[in-house]
């Protein structure tokens, strides 16, 4: 009985040792992660000056972009939030359609949480950083690579947020973004990733369906109301099975 109920002074060690393994993170795959996510978040750089220069055209001010990109952290909602108060549209619905675009990251957050070590803080702030692009990139036969996870939504924060920065301050030298025709690059933006997304006919009959819907409504109901009503139309589609 005795036997059975003392632990050896080695194996003990073992065991706390493989508690402190299991809760860092593998530098390895952290810069893995990293590596893999250069590429997009080099676009997510120049992404996030572009959402900067439209929230400031919006009205938004200088701190509020900045916050929200640290807070948010994701690309469409802010820029279909912004988009929403740069027409007019009342504040309430810039804040559905942000809502309405990141319900996605529910299932994300699910997949991603058995994976989160630490302190509730800890697992807080990598949840953070588990966007579309970095959790693809930590995946692998199944399961989601923690250390992958955390290095690509680094790479990718400091890209968006820096962008945000930079399009925030030094937009105003641009003058008149219209001028520029950079009213007309968000929507190109979007489109251009669009198609690389919509492949298999679920995609296409969700994307086909908001498009539809924010074409009737855009001459007839408020700002705002277009971007709701066809995020929440493609994501009814998507989730049709005919």
């Amino acid at each position: 009985m005795e036997a059975s109920t003392i632990m050896p002074d080695e194996k003990a060690d073992c065991l706390r040792r493989g508690r402190r393994d299991d809760s860092a993170l593998a530098r390895p795959e952290v810069l893995a992660g990293a590596r893999a996510v250069l590429p997009i978040a080099v676009a997510a750089t120049a992404f996030g000056v572009s959402y900067g220069i439209l929230a400031r055209e919006a009205g938004m001010g200088v701190v509020a972009p900045i916050v929200m990109s640290f807070t948010t952290f994701a690309g469409s909602a802010q820029f279909a939030s912004a988009s929403v108060l740069e027409q007019g549209g009342a504040l309430a619905a810039a804040v559905l359609a942000a809502v309405l675009l990141n319900l996605r990251y529910l299932a994300i957050g699910i997949s991603v949480a058995p994976s989160l070590r630490g302190p509730l803080v800890r697992r807080l702030a990598e949840a953070q950083l588990a966007v579309d692009e970095s959790w693809a990139i930590g995946q692998e036969n199944g399961r989601v690579m923690r250390g992958r996870v955390v290095g690509a939504g680094l790479m990718l924060m400091v890209g968006w947020c820096g962008g945000t920065v930079v399009g925030v301050i030094g937009g105003g030298a641009l003058g008149d973004p219209s001028a520029y025709g950079l009213d007309a690059m968000f929507p190109a933006l979007f489109l251009a990733l669009l198609v690389g997304l919509v492949k298999d006919a679920r995609a296409k009959r969700a994307a086909l369906t908001g498009a539809l819907i924010a074409i009737a409504l855009l001459p007839v109901a408020p700002p705002g109301v277009p971007v709701i009503a066809a995020v929440a139309g493609a994501l009814i589609a998507a989730r049709s099975r005919s």
